[in-house]
């Protein structure tokens, strides 16, 4: 008895990934380098300064990691309670950070305690960054207010209560000094003027505002809060721009590529998103293993660092040539030629014996149902969802070998209202798939016999029929459709071929009689 062939699954073409410039640019980083924080990571800012170290904060403390290193180069932990907001001067020397505790603190890079505590706020402090000209410092407070201090005496210089809940987020401008934007959940983002007690511009985001962000040029502004990015236009009165809607959860983070040419947002749904800062459409993605609550990018575009609640922080280096070994070095040297074809030219002689060793077949769990005639569990075990959602080139390569059989009608009967129904949606996803159609057709017209005296018992079931019943009038339509358009483009070449054909006869005609000319006048020179 000849042994049991398996099932032969068809494969088909897959459409290929489309390639562009920046998914090639963005994959050039390798595979990220874990550090473990002591907790969620709040805030990742790289220094302007080359070597670009960046400043981490999570828990009680704040610490510097350079470029390349897994340890921290310098820890502040002064803190008694949360930091928030650990950033960077300009000019690389000086550090400012928030706490829970209500107090702003100033730091050496290369120091370890406070230069400066500033105290006023009576709430946590969630958002400090230094003002353009070096020698202020803003910050923004659960206590609904915004505060601007100087750095020399520690007093305070202006306080804006215009908010009405929480202050989390903000941006100083680095084209003027007197210039400050602070996001708060109170859906708005505001411009405050420090020559002005109010301010100067309001836009309303619609959502609690987590981040705000200027472009280099200072034009336009961007905000993010729920699942929404927006892009204002700071030189029309805040006019929005545009409403980027790609995540699925809270957007918590924003920050912009070195050349300002990309801007990305990190969210509580694990990705980042990279958008062009043109069109505005998201040319690449990244994946992580947890929420995201923080992303920076250096200055060089050499390190990407993203922080997450999990504590975990994440950091990608460009690849670089001279990174890469060569082929030779450091492999494990693989068996040569010969070894593979050792044997294969022998020829063999009168009184040898063949033995063949009888390969063993694991067969997959629908050809063992098959094998043993078990129609219609071989298809039920094809309907599971791992099986038709992410193979259905599996599941219609059985019904065929069922149809072949001559078995498909016996596999299909006999179901109850929850495998009819799995049946049924498994025909309304794939039915107008040109792959499988020919099969499926066939399949619909024998459920609709079997089942046409059951139809009307079951809501579900004869709300996926009716389904079923559009979805193949509605590909009808599409193919008449195409198939007048096909007429129209046919009509067209041999009008187009007919054309030619008779423009090609009228110039063989006149080539034709200025021969003959040619002819008569060569005969009356003659004479």
């Amino acid at each position: 008895m000849a042994s049991y062939k398996p099932t032969r699954i068809q494969t088909f073409p897959q459409l290929g990934e489309k390639v562009t410039q920046d998914t090639l640019y963005w994959r050039n980083y390798k595979a990220p380098v874990q550090i473990k924080e002591f907790g969620a990571v709040t805030k990742v800012d790289f220094s302007p300064l080359s070597p670009y170290n960046y400043a981490v904060t999570a828990s009680t403390r704040i610490q510097i990691y350079g470029p390349y290193s897994q340890e921290p180069v310098r820890s502040f932990t002064r803190f008694k309670d949360t930091a928030y907001s650990g950033t960077f001067r300009s000019d690389g020397q000086l550090l400012v950070a928030g706490s829970e505790e209500a107090l702003i603190r100033l730091f050496d890079v290369s120091g370890r305690v406070a230069l400066r505590e500033y105290t006023g706020h009576n709430k946590a402090v969630h958002f400090t960054d230094f003002s353009a000209d070096r020698f202020r410092i803003l910050s923004g407070s659960d206590d609904y207010t915004c505060r601007l201090w100087d750095i020399a005496t520690s007093t305070e210089l202006g306080r804006y209560g215009e908010h009405t809940d929480y202050v989390r987020c903000g941006t100083p401008s680095r084209l003027n000094p007197d210039l400050f934007i602070t996001g708060s959940y109170d859906h708005t983002v505001k411009v405050f003027d420090v020559r002005n007690e109010r301010s100067v511009m309001t836009m309303d985001h619609g959502q609690p505002v987590e981040s705000v962000l200027l472009f280099p040029s200072e034009g336009l502004l961007v905000s993010a809060g729920g699942r929404y990015v927006k892009v204002w236009d700071m030189l029309k009165g805040g006019q929005v721009l545009v409403s980027l809607k790609n995540h699925h959860k809270t957007v918590t983070c924003l920050c912009m590529s070195g050349a300002g040419q990309r801007l990305l947002s990190g969210s509580l749904d694990r990705h980042v998103k990279i958008y062009s800062t043109t069109t505005y459409k998201v040319v690449h993605n990244f994946n992580y293993a947890a929420s995201i609550l923080s992303i920076a990018v250096a200055p060089d575009e050499e390190s990407i660092v993203v922080g997450m609640t999990n504590g975990v922080l994440s950091v990608k280096h460009k690849k670089h040539t001279q990174d890469q070994k060569p082929a030779g070095s450091g492999s494990k040297r693989r068996p040569a030629y010969r070894v593979f074809v050792k044997g294969k030219n022998y020829m063999p002689k009168q009184d040898d014996f063949l033995v063949r060793k009888q390969e063993k077949v694991n067969l997959q769990p629908y050809d063992k149902q098959l094998k043993s005639f078990q129609v219609s569990k071989a298809l039920d075990s094809v309907l599971k969802p791992h099986v038709r959602l992410k193979m259905p080139e599996v599941t219609v390569a059985v019904i065929q070998e069922l149809n072949r059989r001559g078995t498909l009608r016996n596999a299909l009967a006999g179901r109850d209202e929850k495998g009819l129904s799995i049946l049924l949606s498994f025909l309304i996803r794939n039915i107008v798939d040109s792959r499988f159609a020919p099969i499926l057709v066939t399949v619909a017209e024998m459920v609709l016999d079997i089942y046409m005296k059951v139809v009307g018992q079951s809501a579900v079931v004869d709300k996926q029929i009716l389904k079923l019943q559009e979805l193949i009038e509605k590909e009808i339509d599409y193919q008449q459709e195409l198939m007048e358009v096909l007429g129209m483009i046919d009509t067209l070449f041999a009008t187009i071929t007919t054309k030619k054909e008779s423009a090609s006869l009228q110039s063989q005609a006149v080539n034709g009689l200025a021969e003959v000319r040619g002819e008569q006048d060569q005969r009356v020179k003659a004479t």
